[in-house]
């Protein structure tokens, strides 16, 4: 197996595990929009209504189901990797103290946010068990 071949299973294996990780919290905002409303409540300061959560849900849905095939990279990559860098700022504080429970576990995160960085990076890389857009080609013989 060539270099190039690990290296794009290895972007796929990442986006993959991502758009499944954040699919759980986006279909969270969906199926239980209380829990959604507790958690704007403590880490964004906002009060929203369920169909604030609903609406959410939805589009941040989309999203990762365009971002797991690989559709405009630049955009769907992009706007994942925002949305993770915000709920990972969000959580600071439980972040500058790791060691009182459960903060610990939101230094998975962390890691999940350099895989995402990285994956952006890389993102023209990714090209396995992505949708691929067909090239227009131009003629410049006309």
């Amino acid at each position: 197996m060539t270099d190039e071949r690990k290296l794009q299973i290895s972007l796929a294996v990442i986006r993959i595990s991502t758009a499944m990780f954040f699919l759980v919290w986006s279909l969270r905002k969906i199926i239980q929009p209380e829990s959604t409303q507790k958690i704007f409540s403590k880490f964004y300061m906002m009060e929203v209504s369920p169909i604030f959560s609903y609406g959410v849900g939805i589009l941040q849905t989309l999203f990762i189901i365009a971002f797991l095939v690989g559709l405009f990279k630049t955009w769907t990559y992009g706007i994942i990797l925002g949305m993770h860098i915000v709920s990972v700022l969000s959580t600071y504080k439980q972040l500058f103290n790791p060691y009182e429970s459960p903060n610990t576990l939101f230094w998975a995160a962390v890691p999940a946010l350099g895989g995402l960085i990285a994956l952006f990076l890389l993102r023209d890389k990714d090209e396995f068990l992505t949708v691929k857009r067909k090239q227009l080609s131009v003629n410049s013989e006309q």
